[in-house]
């Protein structure tokens, strides 16, 4: 760390506490819009001097980014931990009296022959500053060795420091430094340690870099659970910190964490995993029991290396590559291909009204309908369909495809591209299909209900008799007479050049789909009322306690019990309900006369009976 000392002396309420810096983010801090405050009640001419301290330090920050654009964080260090920086720059008693401002300074390891004249040309800077300014000038490998000599408070201070400028050294040890305390105070006896690693650590990050940390959990104790349980519930409990320590950091690099037991760490240690031995190599501890440091420095040493096992188990993986590869590119074509090209298929199958189909099925009724039927779809595309379904993914499944070559998955994937365009111009067609199908639907299914009501006549009748009859009498919401004319121009349009759009169809559907249901019930209305003409109520028994009910027409039908019969020359005889609706609509509103060959059947079956409505 470098030291550097200014004349004059702080003022201490001018910082924030390490809860208030949690809060901030790790973007450069705009000094004009917010200073750092610690009560409200402030005297006048301490509040001057805390605006002149801000606009100092303003300028102080913006001349240090123009003359060293590298710089990759500047803060003030917390008050509360400015005693360790002190003792770290070895303070006399009496530049401790003047509480200084501990400002830190972070530049690229590249930079480090370049502290000595950084350092000259700020003092400068700082020297008439008030409240005075201690200088520490430091590069990531020093925050790296702060880690490695267990000064983990001095680390933790740095991320908590108020941020002026920052790359995203100072919001990778502020988040990660949080979330390692989160960790700690809900199972503090099982962490063995806490580790950071990557670019971010080592002031080389990009707007696109990730945090990474790893969190080794002390298992070699564990009596009440499996070691298994113990990693899950640890684990889930680590992982919802994260969002934690991001909210109360502020920082939106994303924390990647991933957690080890430590005896599952040990055995791939004795395998030579390559992710655990970089780890140990370029990982910093922010928390350690004492095993990860002994650990890093053994490496570094030579002294842990892979077991002769685990070298066989690498240099076997050479010697396997060409299968590997091979296996590779079946499953690309046996898996990848194959549901790329088969799952759109079964989509515009359902998109036309197919239910969902099998392989075999969806190749034979996309043949069918849009190559046959439609004729929207050209026979080459199903050729490319069956070779990537059949010829490869069921010649695998019944072992003819073995493997595949690179010059075939090549030529596959061009299809497949060459397929799926083509398909994304079929879903259109078929969009414009369906459209056009609802459209004519929803119009013959309207106007089938108004011939229903008012007989077999023009599309310009009917609607002038349904307004008539129905919307100028009140029985109908006018509304209905605009939902019919809209229904109208929308179909023509779409016989035009210029055709509605889906949403405008959309909607004539959904309003079309009210008219229908107040046509149903009205019609529905009009055919009680008419069936009530036609009925009779046949009362029989010793006190006529007995109903049926019979029906005027021609055959005359009658409802026993809640059964259907009808009257047939001289016997009754079973009802066919598709005829007696047929003959109902037929004979609406005209009963026939009883005759009396009828009344005689009647009294024979029934016994003596009287008749009603």
């Amino acid at each position: 760390m470098t030291k550097e000392k200014s004349e004059n002396s702080p003022q201490n309420s001018d910082s924030k506490s390490p809860s208030d810096i949690a809060g901030m983010t790790n973007n450069d801090y705009d000094l004009n819009k917010k200073m750092p405050v610690a009560g409200q009640d402030i005297p006048e001419e301490v509040k001057k001097e805390m605006e002149e301290t801000r606009k100092k330090l303003e300028t102080f920050k913006k001349d240090i980014l123009k003359k060293y654009p590298f710089t990759l964080a500047l803060g003030i260090i917390p008050p509360q931990a400015a005693e360790k920086f002190d003792e770290e720059n070895a303070l006399t008693e009496e530049e401790r009296k003047a509480k200084p401002m501990h400002i830190l300074m972070i530049v690229p390891e590249d930079n480090f022959k370049e502290i000595g004249k950084i350092k000259t040309e700020l003092l400068k800077e700082v020297k008439n500053m008030k409240p005075k300014i201690w200088l520490n000038i430091l590069t990531p490998i020093d925050l790296a060795n702060f880690c490695l000599d267990s000064k983990f408070d001095i680390v933790e201070a740095i991320g908590m420091s108020y941020p002026l400028h920052d790359k995203g050294i100072l919001g990778t040890f502020r988040v990660s430094s949080i979330h390692k305390s989160l960790v700690l105070r809900k199972f503090e006896k099982y962490i063995y340690s806490y580790v950071i690693v990557g670019s971010m650590v080592r002031g080389e990050g990009k707007p696109t870099s990730d945090i990474d940390a790893f969190v080794l959990i002390d298992d070699t104790d564990v009596k009440r659970m499996s070691r298994l349980e113990l990693k899950e519930r640890l684990r889930g409990i680590i992982y919802q910190y994260v969002a934690e320590a991001a909210e109360l950091s502020g920082v939106k690099t994303p924390l990647h964490v991933q957690v080890y037991l430590l005896t599952e760490f040990w055995e791939d240690v004795k395998d030579a995993a390559p992710v655990i031995f970089g780890m140990i190599r370029d990982g910093i501890p922010l928390y350690d029991r004492g095993g990860f440091l002994p650990w890093k420095l053994l490496l570094k040493m030579g002294k842990i290396k892979p077991s002769p096992e685990a070298i066989d188990k690498f240099m076997s993986m050479g010697d396997k590559t060409k299968e590997i590869v091979k296996q590779r590119l079946l499953d690309i074509v046996v898996n990848d291909l194959y549901w790329s090209i088969l799952s759109p298929s079964q989509a515009l199958l359902m998109l036309y009204g197919i239910p969902p189909t099998n392989t075999y099925e969806t190749i034979k009724e996309m043949k069918r309908i849009f190559v046959e039927k439609e004729k929207i779809l050209e026979q080459k595309y199903i050729d490319i369909l069956e070779k990537i379904t059949i010829k490869y993914y069921k010649g695998f499944e019944h072992q003819k495809i073995k493997e595949v070559s690179g010059k075939e998955v090549d030529e596959l994937l061009k299809d497949v591209e060459d397929y799926m365009n083509r398909l994304k111009d079929l879903r259109g067609q078929i969009e414009k299909k369906a459209e056009e199908r609802t459209l004519n639907e929803t119009y013959n299914n309207v106007f089938k209900l108004l011939k229903n009501l008012f007989g077999n006549k023009s599309e310009a009748e009917l609607i002038k008799q349904f307004e008539s009859d129905l919307i100028k009498k009140g029985k109908m919401d006018p509304k209905g007479l605009t939902v019919i004319r809209e229904l109208i121009d929308a179909r023509k349009k779409y016989k035009s050049k210029k055709k509605p759009t889906k949403y405008e169809i959309e909607d004539v559907r959904k309003n079309t789909t009210f008219l229908i249901n107040h046509l149903i019930e009205y019609g529905q209305r009009c055919d009680l009322i008419e069936l009530r003409k036609m009925q009779v109520v046949v009362a029989y028994g010793k006190n006529k306690e007995k109903h049926i009910d019979m029906f005027l027409t021609n055959p005359i039908f009658i409802i026993e019990d809640g059964k259907l019969k009808k009257i047939e020359e001289d016997k009754i005889i079973e009802g066919i309900q598709e005829e007696f609706d047929k003959t109902m609509s037929e004979q609406k509103g005209k009963p026939v006369a009883i005759n009396d060959k009828v009344l005689s059947l009647i009294k024979r079956e029934f016994g003596e009976f009287s008749l009603g409505m």
